[in-house]
C-alpha cells in the first residue's frame, strides 16, 4: 500500500490562509491550526489534481477563482455543533416563552448544521403560548446551510433529546436513511435559513427579535471584532428579549444595553 503524504503548507501558503479568513469572515485562525487546515484542504488539492499547496494557493489567488475561495472558507469554518448544546439555555428558554404572550421571534445567529435553531423550535413547540413564532438560522457556510434545510441527522445525535421529543417532533428514517431520523415538517416550516456574514452591515429585514442565540462564535473574533458584531445583534433585540452566548465567552467591558440574568443569558435593558 502507497501512503501519500501530506504536502507541506509553508508559512507564506498559511499566512495567505489566514489573511484571506479574517478579510471574508472575520475569523483569525491560529497559527496552530496549520496541520488542521492542511488537512481539511487536501481534499481540494486531489480534486484539482494539484501536487502542493504552492500550486493551490496561486490558483486561489487568481480573480477568477472566487468560488472556490468561498468554498475555503465553507471548510475551514469550524462548524462543530449537536443538539440541546448547553441544556441549561434550552431549560431557561422553555421557562421564558411559556411566559410570554404575544409573538417571538427568534434568530440562531451560528446555526452551522441546523442542531441549534431545531433544538431552539423543539422548546417553543412544547412550552410556547402563541401560536405565533418563527426562527431565523444564519451562517456564513452555504455547505452546513445546505445540511441544514435537509434536516436529516444520525439517530446518534437524538441522545440529548428530551424525554419523548424524538418521537413528536421528528421521522425515523427507513430503507436508504435507515439509522437516521428527519425534523418534521411542522417544525422545519417554522425555521428559514439565510447565509449571513455577523462581519458586515446586517440587512434592514433581519430582525427585531425577541431571543438571539450568539453561541460559540465570538471566541473565534478580535476584540474589536467580537465587540461590533455583538452591538450589531443587540441593535436589532427587542427590549426585554434575551440574548445568549456560549458558557465560555464574555461580554466583559463592553458598553451594552444588556443586564445579566444567567450564566452566560443577557436581557435587553
Amino acid at each position: 500500500m502507497v501512503h501519500r503524504h501530506l504536502p507541506k503548507l509553508s508559512d507564506g501558503e498559511f499566512r495567505y490562509l489566514q489573511q484571506m479568513m479574517v478579510e471574508v469572515s472575520g475569523i483569525h485562525m491560529a497559527d496552530s491550526k496549520r496541520m488542521l487546515v492542511a488537512g481539511r484542504l487536501m481534499s481540494r488539492l486531489r480534486e484539482l489534481d494539484q501536487g502542493d499547496f504552492y500550486e493551490y494557493v496561486n490558483f486561489l489567488r487568481q480573480p477568477a477563482n472566487q468560488s472556490e475561495r468561498r468554498l475555503v472558507i465553507d471548510l475551514l469554518t469550524t462548524n462543530e455543533t449537536y443538539f440541546f448544546r448547553e441544556p441549561k439555555h434550552f431549560d431557561f428558554l422553555g421557562e421564558w416563552v411559556a411566559s410570554q404572550r404575544g409573538p417571538i421571534h427568534l434568530w440562531s445567529a451560528a446555526s452551522s448544521s441546523g442542531e441549534e435553531a431545531y433544538s431552539m423550535a423543539m422548546t417553543l413547540a412544547e412550552h410556547a403560548r402563541t401560536p405565533h413564532w418563527s426562527i431565523f438560522a444564519s451562517d456564513l457556510s452555504l455547505r452546513v446551510l445546505e445540511r441544514a434545510r435537509q434536516a436529516i441527522y444520525p439517530l446518534e445525535q437524538s441522545a440529548q433529546f428530551p424525554a419523548g421529543w424524538l418521537q413528536r417532533h421528528c421521522l425515523r428514517g427507513v430503507g436508504d436513511h435507515e439509522g437516521s431520523f428527519r425534523i418534521g415538517q411542522a417544525l422545519r416550516h417554522r425555521v428559514a435559513f439565510a447565509e449571513l456574514n455577523l462581519m458586515r452591515d446586517l440587512p434592514p429585514e433581519v430582525g427585531p427579535f425577541n431571543v438571539i442565540f450568539l453561541r460559540n462564535v465570538l471566541i473565534y473574533f478580535s476584540n474589536p471584532d467580537k465587540r461590533a458584531i455583538v452591538e450589531r445583534l443587540v441593535g436589532r433585540l427587542r427590549p426585554g428579549g434575551l440574548l445568549f452566548i456560549g458558557h465560555a465567552e464574555s461580554l466583559h467591558g463592553f458598553p451594552l444595553p444588556l443586564r445579566n440574568v444567567r450564566p452566560s443569558v443577557f436581557e435587553r435593558v
